[in-house]
């Protein structure tokens, strides 16, 4: 079966392609089947959003699509950035800009409990839906510590690898990550 990932992030279709390789014959990115669209997430929760990409997409490709929609939740600021996470510091931000506000956010604040949370929608094109959920749990640095990842990744200090994400080599990252366990509870339903 072949599959497009419905996302313009270059981060998490890598992710995606490595985690999900031995499991379909082909995965697709929006740019190799010629689709140029910014899909707008007007859903109010992750996964609101991840069916909004995932049934757009499918529908214009005709193949299974799977949507994602994730972000980081702080626990000292009330689930915050949560679905703003790509846009936490402005419609027109880049993940500098992100981590520098969120840095700001969080100055002087003790608690640094936070989450990242993957919600992944696999739409079909007769309207099927599998849907799944993963969490990975942590504390939010200071400071940006490492150079690989994406996003929030040198902040996310993980409990289970005890490094930011953005150390932590790729194949470590997907063994324990968010998108992992969401990808892992999505296949366990196909």
């Amino acid at each position: 079966m072949d599959l497009i990932i419905a996302t313009n992030n270059n981060g998490k279709l890598k992710e995606f392609r490595e985690i999900l390789k031995d499991k379909f014959d082909n995965i697709y990115g929006l740019a190799e089947k010629n689709i140029n669209i910014e899909i707008e997430e007007t859903g109010k929760t992750f996964q609101e959003n991840a069916l909004i990409k995932a049934k757009t997409i499918a529908k214009i490709a005709n193949i299974p699509a799977l949507g994602d929609d994730s972000g980081l939740c702080v626990e000292a600021l009330n689930g915050a950035p949560g679905i703003y996470s790509a846009r936490y510091a402005g419609e027109e931000c880049d993940w500098k800009q992100n981590n520098l506000k969120i840095v700001k956010d969080m100055a002087g604040i003790k608690n640094r409990n936070a989450y990242f949370i993957a919600s992944l929608v696999l739409y079909y094109p007769d309207g099927k839906t599998v849907t799944a959920e993963g969490r990975a749990y942590g504390k939010l640095l200071e400071s940006p510590r490492g150079d690989k990842g994406f996003g929030y990744d040198p902040l996310f200090l993980s409990d289970e690898l005890g490094v930011t994400f953005a150390e932590a080599d790729s194949d470590v990252k997907n063994k324990v990550s968010h998108r992992a366990k969401a990808i892992k509870a999505l296949l366990e339903q196909l």
